[in-house]
């Protein structure tokens, strides 16, 4: 009679102590009685696991469940001193911090604009900001910029490729891991994990900011392409734009303003507010604008056919998802394209670099308590 297989107390261990840690990340603190009900695991093993979890400083009491009938129970959860990620957003102008702990929860949030070219010296000082605030290190940062970002980490902008720089700067100055990705794709993982695009197996965010840029959906997995470049929709050929020409951004808002006779050193935003209160020259130039989100829409549709587009950043302008809608109904007929709004419209980058950010210190932390000896300084 063959025996069954059994494998070693350790990695049963490790496998009961991730589930634990998981579910008190995922749902807060909670009861003995809570984490079995949660993991399916035993009185016994949720007591050993808890004992080993104690040991290696990861979790702590977290008060007294007093709703329930019968005595009160002790809640434990995970050690308010385990440290933070930081999860950034740069723009052009600004960059907007916030450290988050291994629940995904903002602990502290900083916004400050760049006052001279030294963006890793900005963003450092702001973490530290942040941190002035709280008890723990920082274990890794994930930040959003705008432009290519390459396999590497490296980006590619308005100046050019940098090889890696910021990446290795910030790093070495924070003193942790950091991941550097596109702001689009940011938002679109945004959009998947915790907005309008969770039910869908497919889609396009068309973010809308200082330019026009695509975070690629496909079948429920972000598309980055080879070289970082996919999403890259600001210079899709749109007749009578030469090649080249940007569809949309800061500069084109203003030649189109200048057409117009209106006001060219007035924003995007600035536009739609007036078209808003029924400035008919300024809906000229959103109707302009919403057609050229349609076109760029349009081809992308034609090559991969995504389930919905999502209009993100400045593009959930009402005024502007309205000049969309017109227009896709014009093309409805040749090309039906579905529309949706983005669930959080500018700052869709920042929730996709806190969650992206939350997840790596899960993973980050949770494998590092369950290393055999490991220990985490309170």
């Amino acid at each position: 009679m063959s025996r069954p297989l059994a494998g070693p107390q350790s990695l049963l261990r490790t496998l009961n102590g991730r589930a634990i840690l998981e579910a008190l990340a995922r749902s807060g603190p909670q009861t003995r009685a809570e984490l079995m009900a949660t993991t399916g695991l035993s009185r016994t093993a949720v007591t050993q696991v808890l004992r080993m979890l104690d040991g290696a400083g990861a979790v702590a009491a977290a008060g007294v469940d007093r709703d329930t009938r019968g005595p009160a129970a002790g809640r434990v959860g995970l050690h308010p001193r385990l440290g933070f990620a930081a999860a950034v957003h740069v723009d052009h102008h600004a960059a907007h911090v916030v450290l988050v702990d291994a629940t995904g929860a903002v602990r502290a949030e900083q916004h400050a604009a760049f006052l001279s070219g030294d963006r890793v010296g900005r963003i450092v000082e702001l973490i530290e900001r942040c941190r002035s605030a709280l008890k723990g290190p920082v274990h890794l940062a994930v930040v959003g910029v705008p432009g290519i970002v390459t396999p590497e980490g490296g980006i590619r902008d308005d100046l050019g490729p940098d090889g890696g720089a910021f990446r290795s700067a910030l790093s070495e100055t924070l003193g942790c891991p950091v991941r550097v990705e596109n702001d689009v794709n940011l938002a679109a993982l945004a959009e998947l994990t915790a907005g309008s695009g969770g039910e869908l197996a497919s889609f396009a965010l068309l973010h809308l900011d200082d330019g026009l840029g695509a975070g690629m959906v496909l079948d429920g997995v972000l598309h980055r392409g080879f070289s970082g470049v996919a999403g890259e929709v600001a210079y899709l050929p749109q007749t009578p734009l030469p090649i080249g020409a940007p569809i949309v951004n800061d500069a084109v808002v203003g030649d189109l303003a200048l057409g117009l006779g209106l006001d060219v050193d007035a924003t995007l935003l600035q536009h739609l507010e007036a078209a808003a209160r029924g400035d008919e020259v300024a809906q000229k130039l959103v109707a302009e604008i919403g057609r050229r989100i349609v076109l760029v829409a349009g081809t992308v549709g034609l090559v991969l056919d995504p389930e919905a587009f999502i209009l993100g950043g400045d593009a959930v302008h009402p005024m502007l998802v309205d000049a969309v809608a017109r227009t896709a109904a014009e093309y409805a007929a040749q090309l039906p394209l579905r529309f949706l709004v983005s669930s959080f419209g500018p700052e869709a980058p920042l929730v996709g670099a806190v969650g992206e950010a939350a997840s790596a210190l899960r993973v980050a932390l949770f494998t590092r308590i369950l290393t055999p000896s490991a220990k985490i300084s309170r």
